[in-house]
């Protein structure tokens, strides 16, 4: 992947989105990319408002006027903290589609959003980011923590899929500084039917470590093939989906760079189990690869 030309962040103007507004600063600064700040409101709360309780012609376009000041302030306190000049841009619309049409008519390379709550998968769902997550046209970055330096250590789970050398280009994109390291969490096929069947613990253990081997022969081709020979490989055994914040978490990771995980039709409707359960409970922020 090439280095990034344009970086949007969609923000409500929340304390998280702040920190998704400063991590975006940095990326945009480190690469030279233009950023881009977005507003949308959704005139459907408004209207409802209106007919209800203030019958006022003029609330949304309100709404709209106080988004934009806020949002400049915000640019204002970019431009003084990191020295970067960001757009900004408020709409009223649906804000997954109007995010995605200006996404689509600037280019963009990266998209950045804030992170609510400790439990993220609760408010994923149903949520602007989720169906965001569902119809990507370019990675999409969600950032838990507040930026305070370039990241330093990056975790690549890969599941040897054509999306994991993608993977691997955007981790080195976004942070070439950082160390990247590689994952790959495997469980050995038709193991539990195995232990059902009574096959005896060495017969398991060998079926169990051809599979570890095969595994990590293939990592170190894809480590090759990725420019990152020297890179740290790890090969867990166990469900991918908790190895990975495990070993965030054992590593002190600052992002993770994970698939996806969609490439039939109905799984790009519904983000893959083990992207939702890493954006659910890993600490660091989590970019997610198309």
């Amino acid at each position: 992947m090439s280095p990034l030309k344009h970086v949007l962040v969609a923000t409500d103007l929340s304390t998280s989105a702040r920190n998704a507004a400063e991590r975006a600063a940095l990326l945009s600064q480190a690469q030279h990319a233009a950023l881009d700040l977005l507003y949308v409101a959704n005139p459907a709360p408004y209207e409802r408002l209106k007919q209800v309780v203030v019958p006022d012609d003029n609330l949304l376009n309100r709404v709209l006027e106080s988004a934009g000041e806020n949002l400049r302030a915000v640019a204002a306190m970019l431009f003084h903290r990191y020295a970067i000049s960001a757009g900004t841009q408020v709409a009223p619309g649906s804000v997954a589609t109007e995010i995605t049409r200006v996404v689509q008519d600037k280019h963009t390379n990266l998209l950045v959003c804030g992170a609510k709550g400790q439990n993220l998968a609760r408010r994923l769902l149903g949520s602007t980011v989720q169906r965001m997550l569902s119809r990507m046209h370019c990675p999409m970055l969600v950032v838990k923590q507040a930026p305070r330096e370039a990241y330093r250590r990056v975790l690549v789970p890969v599941d040897f899929s054509p999306s994991s050398l993608r993977a691997i280009e955007l981790a080195k994109a976004v942070a070439p500084q950082a160390e990247i390291i590689l994952m790959h969490a495997f469980e050995a096929p038709f193991e539990g039917s195995m232990r059902f069947a009574y096959i005896d613990q060495d017969t398991l253990t060998h079926y169990r470590n051809a599979i570890k081997k095969d595994a990590v022969e293939q990592l170190a081709a894809l480590s090759e093939a990725a420019g990152l020979p020297n890179a740290r490989q790890i090969i867990a055994h166990g469900d991918a989906a908790w190895r990975i914040v495990e070993t965030e978490q054992e590593l002190d990771c600052d992002l993770i760079v994970v698939g996806k995980q969609g490439e039939s039709a109905l799984e790009e409707l519904l983000v893959g189990s083990v992207t939702k359960h890493v954006l659910s409970e890993s600490q660091c922020d989590v970019l997610v690869s198309i």
